[in-house]
């Protein structure tokens, strides 16, 4: 078990009863993330962590498979899909680059790529999962926007020391948005939708299809 399997595993109790922080930022993006999804698409979230948007966007496709690293996290996703009464998902315990076998009308990670310290290799791997022209919808912290302000500072001052006593993930990067687009677009996307929701500090929305 990896470092950050253990550090999810052991909060993911406390996380499964935390308020979503931005309710309304959330639910805009969930919107229009539904808008893009068909009832006869197979669709996958990576870093579903208790999996509440995996559950709530299954009813509007075929199938759903999410993943995650933590068992725990996946643990309690399980229990609330069935309190929902939705049956069309499947959970499975991987990293983001060990994406189950498609292919994918569309692959959903939210509040995930600032976390990896292999983000190519991982978009490598969404752009293999999907059909030709699939979608990759991602939502992504991008703590390098606030460079030059207090909070860059407390960011980066605070995030070692959480790391250092086990209150933060082993990786946390501080993306840019232009940076983050150019990866993206370098596994072979062509993005058609972005945003930032909430603004401060930018958590940038992006939809993007797999070219041909």
């Amino acid at each position: 078990m990896t470092s950050d399997a253990r550090f999810w595993n052991k909060i993911a109790a406390k996380y499964a009863k935390s308020p979503i922080r931005d309710e309304a930022a959330y639910r805009y993006t969930l919107e229009r993330t539904r808008s893009y999804l068909k009832d006869g698409d197979t669709v996958a979230e990576l870093g579903c962590g208790t999996g509440s948007t995996a559950i709530e966007l299954a009813p509007a496709v075929s199938r759903m498979v999410a993943t995650d690293l933590s068992s725990a996290m996946l643990d309690v996703g399980k229990e609330r899909a069935w309190d929902a009464g939705v049956s069309n998902i499947e959970f499975h315990c991987a990293p983001a680059e060990q994406i189950p076998d498609g292919p994918y009308d569309a692959i959903l990670a939210h509040n995930l790529l600032h976390l990896l310290p292999n983000t190519d290799e991982v978009l490598q791997s969404v752009a293999a999962a999907l059909r030709p022209g699939g979608l990759f919808i991602s939502k992504t912290p991008c703590l390098g926007e606030a460079r030059g302000s207090l909070k860059y500072y407390l960011f980066k001052v605070a995030i070692p020391l959480m790391q250092l006593v086990g209150k933060a993930p082993s990786n946390v990067e501080f993306n840019r948005i232009a940076d983050l687009e150019a990866a993206i677009q370098k596994a072979g996307f062509e993005i058609i939708e972005t945003g930032n929701y909430p603004v401060d500090v930018p958590s940038r929305y992006l939809v993007a299809r797999k070219r041909a």
